[in-house]
């Protein structure tokens, strides 16, 4: 061989000698710890990812609390906003109650913001509970605030008179009817 070409074969071998991988020099380390210190690399590794994994959770948890409070905080906001035009008829049936001398005309406008009202509070979910008077007193449905002696027999145990209206938010009753039970 001509000194060129070994020349040529010695850079060759010195480029692949300094292109080794680190993996095979990690690997090369490795195998030189001792039994002790890989445990203690993996040690010092499962801690970092414990670390790691529990301050995400943290993180994640105050998040979530924050994210909980401002909602609570803001929960009412879109039905207050429904009411708010309400509050604006009230004010204007107020300022014409003062100038104005015809009743049926106050009457009127009270009757059109009860129905607007009614109408809001349905379309968030509210609604009356029927008029159970005469009907089995029910647990479910019916709070009881005084019994009376019922005028037939067929009126024990069933509704005599409704006191005050109950009401369901969604299928959920949020407020039950008060009646009067005979007995």
């Amino acid at each position: 061989m001509s000194t060129k070409e070994e020349e040529k074969e010695e850079k060759i071998v010195e480029n692949e000698a300094q292109q080794q991988p680190e993996a095979e020099v990690a690997d090369n380390e490795k195998e030189n710890l001792t039994v002790e210190e890989e445990l203690e690399i993996k040690l010092k590794e499962a801690n970092d990812k414990f670390l790691r994994l529990y301050s995400d959770f943290e993180n994640f948890r105050k998040r979530t609390q924050k994210e909980k409070l401002d909602l609570y905080k803001t929960a009412g906001e879109d039905i207050i906003c429904a009411l708010l035009p309400i509050l604006d008829d009230f004010e204007r049936a107020k300022k014409s109650m003062e100038d104005s001398t015809d009743v049926d005309a106050v009457k009127d406008g009270i009757k059109l913001i009860q129905e607007k009202l009614i109408s809001i509070l349905k379309q968030k979910g509210l609604e009356a509970a029927k008029c159970t008077i005469g009907e089995p007193f029910n647990i479910e449905f019916h709070e009881a605030i005084t019994q009376i002696p019922a005028p037939s027999k067929k009126e024990v145990g069933k509704v005599i008179d409704e006191v005050e209206k109950g009401y369901s938010l969604n299928g959920k009753v949020i407020r039950y009817t008060k009646v009067v039970v005979g007995q």
